[in-house]
């Protein structure tokens, strides 16, 4: 079952089962995907739809802070909630420690062993290899380390 089959079946599930959030989470992702689609005007494989929701649990991320300032624990609560949902539908990430890896691999390969000016070479050639894989920042937070 593809990607966007599942999503329609746990739709239509959170549909029958009342579950507002779920349902409500489920058709933003649908909404977003159907845009890209779209505005594009092609057929979205699974591959192409993760990086899609991977923004959506992003998006989330980041207004998680803005929430967590103002106070707002009903929100934070209900995008923790999303954030969960989302993250169903997207490939398990790697750990740091496997990300580290990465990074001492590549940067080996490159002939990289150190230096701050080395940091953008280093950080495309690993987002290329984890992409979808491993979080952006934790990415930043190995590549970081390793050249430090």
């Amino acid at each position: 079952m593809g990607l966007k089959d599942k999503l329609m079946a746990d739709l239509k599930e959170a549909m029958k089962e009342h579950d507002k959030v779920r349902k409500d989470t489920i058709s933003f992702a649908r909404a977003a995907i159907k845009q890209h689609e779209v505005d594009n005007r092609v057929e979205l494989s699974d591959e192409e739809i993760i990086p899609i929701l991977a923004k959506q649990v992003k998006m989330r991320k980041d207004a998680l802070a803005d929430f967590e300032k103002a106070g707002r624990a009903d929100l934070v609560e209900a995008y923790n909630e999303e954030i969960k949902i989302l993250e169903g539908y997207l490939p398990e990430q790697m750990s740091l420690e496997e990300i580290k890896k990465v990074v001492a691999d590549s940067a080996k390969s490159l002939g990289i062993d150190g230096g701050k000016q080395n940091m953008g070479k280093l950080m495309g050639a690993v987002m290329g290899k984890l992409k979808g894989k491993a979080d952006g920042n934790a990415v930043r937070e190995a590549v970081t380390e390793y050249l430090s």
